[in-house]
């Protein structure tokens, strides 16, 4: 009974960011209850939660542990480096949207939801804690429809148009379909394994009278589930939908936090339920039951040329930063592709950086609409005349996006071709190469309505408060450092995954 005791106890010690979340979420709704109309104070008490979940995140960097019950000397829940590091990512995503949420027009409009709001993002902070740290399939199903479940009424939480409506529905649908695949696949796994911890079925599928037809057709399945998350082809169809009728803010957040989350758990579970080996240099060795590799490429190639060719048609800046999304998805695929240590590195260190350039210009696109009241390419023109420091952040965000230097966005793609580079994998290369030259198109077209559109008697002049300043600058300055100056986030990204997975 005493270790039953000392082992909850450290378990609980192991889960502090998990239990400051959910503390908080229960604060916001007692605050809310009590305070009625008053809706002032929530924002700021969820942005205090999420700094001390913070401070919790980092303590866990140079841990490697498990939290709750243990499966054959393994936990459901792992506590290491590596989920630290997502786990920060998404709180700086959140916390970045919170304050996007004080000036949103959107959000503002509907101040009397805004205890639903704020309850509803901590619900999927919990579950993408869950998500990113999940070393059991039944606490990675329910982590993902924790996430799905909030971020459904969350894209329909504006309710201002018929596309807000419209946006959650779709969500609801192919989530729903999603799951669905995903818990079928999960069922296969624990029908021929009797275990839905990762570690266990790991040991039980390299076992010779394990059937490796059934495994394929599981794992699928449940990439299913998990590539609807990541928004990969060909479950990718709810994010343009979604992305334009959501408020900016939501969108925002699905574009990061969300496919964070997604990732770090794609990247788990294949590194934890199919490792054989690591060699010395890093590159590992799967147990023969899935060809990983060739798989995630063929995803990977037809998630970044549908995101990017789709995106040449669009002229709702949402919906081409929906497409543009994709296409990064497809990027950042080809590093769990190479299947080895240095191409993990790149996924971290272009997720850090993608959060950056990818809220930098969503807030800017917020308020944009929030003085014209539209997201079409037509309502930039002449801006860059008229409103110099959203024109020229705008300009600096997109040009990362594309992946030139000097920008933050050029070192990005740069560890990514380098993993592809050294795991000899020089045709997919190219094709990523080829596929960023035709991102470049899309994104100077909105620079050419900045620019060479002359502003009108309708070219609106935006001059941001101090408020809205600093936050930009905040979003602007780290793509423009880490250009130049990118070894400290190289160097966390290598310690991240020091003790990954073992």
């Amino acid at each position: 009974m005493e270790l039953n005791i000392n082992y909850i106890l450290n378990s609980l010690s192991s889960m502090l960011p998990e239990i400051t979340i959910t503390l908080t979420l229960a604060l916001i709704v007692t605050v809310d209850l009590f305070l009625g109309n008053n809706k002032k104070l929530l924002p700021y008490i969820a942005i205090a939660g999420m700094f001390v979940a913070g401070y919790f995140v980092i303590e866990q960097f140079g841990m490697n542990g498990f939290a709750s019950v243990p499966v054959g000397g393994k936990g459901m829940l792992v506590v290491d480096s590596f989920g630290a590091y997502f786990k920060l990512l998404i709180l700086f995503a959140s916390i970045i949207v919170v304050l996007f949420s004080l000036s949103s027009k959107e959000i503002i409009e509907n101040s009397d939801r805004h205890g639903e709001y704020y309850t509803l993002i901590f619900g999927m902070i919990l579950g993408m804690f869950l998500m990113v740290s999940a070393s059991d399939l039944i606490l990675l199903y329910l982590a993902i429809e924790l996430v799905s479940l909030s971020s459904y009424v969350l894209a329909g939480f504006a309710k201002n148009t018929m596309r807000n409506a419209e946006a959650s529905l779709k969500y609801i649908i192919y989530g729903g379909v999603s799951s669905g695949i995903m818990l079928f696949g999960i069922s296969i796994i624990f029908g021929i394994t009797g275990s839905t911890n990762l570690y266990e079925i790991n040991s039980l599928i390299q076992a010779p009278q394990f059937q490796g037809l059934v495994g394929l057709l599981a794992g699928i399945l449940i990439f299913v589930g998990i590539g609807y998350k990541i928004s990969a082809a060909p479950f990718h169809f709810w994010t343009p939908d979604v992305y334009e009728g959501a408020p900016i803010t939501i969108t925002a957040y699905l574009s990061i936090a969300s496919k964070a989350a997604g990732f770090a758990l794609l990247i788990r579970f294949i590194k934890i339920t199919f490792i054989d080996s690591v060699d010395l240099q890093g590159y590992w060795t799967l147990v023969n039951v899935i060809d990983w590799q060739s798989f995630i490429i063929l995803i990977s190639i037809l998630t970044m040329t549908l995101g990017n060719f789709s995106a040449l048609w669009q002229n709702n800046l949402k919906r081409m930063l929906a497409y543009s999304s994709i296409a990064h998805a497809g990027y950042i695929l080809l590093g769990i592709a190479v299947l080895s240590n240095q191409g993990i590195i790149a996924v971290l260190i272009y997720f850090a950086i993608y959060a950056f350039m990818n809220l930098g210009a969503f807030f800017i696109v917020m308020l944009i609409s929030n003085k014209t009241g539209g997201e079409d390419m037509d309502d930039y023109d002449g801006l860059g005349y008229t409103s110099p420091l959203l024109g020229v952040s705008l300009t600096i965000f997109l040009v990362s996006l594309t992946g030139l230097p000097p920008t933050a966005g050029f070192i990005g793609k740069l560890y990514l071709f380098l993993a592809l580079v050294d795991a000899k994998m020089i045709v997919v290369a190219i094709i990523a190469l080829l596929n960023s030259v035709v991102s470049l198109y899309y994104y100077i077209r909105v620079l050419k309505h900045i620019y060479l559109a002359r502003p009108d008697s309708t070219t609106v002049s935006i001059i941001p408060n101090v408020g809205n300043t600093i936050l930009l600058l905040v979003l602007l300055l780290p793509i423009i450092i880490f250009g130049v100056y990118f070894s400290p986030l190289a160097e966390l990204a290598k310690s991240s995954i020091a003790l990954f997975g073992f």
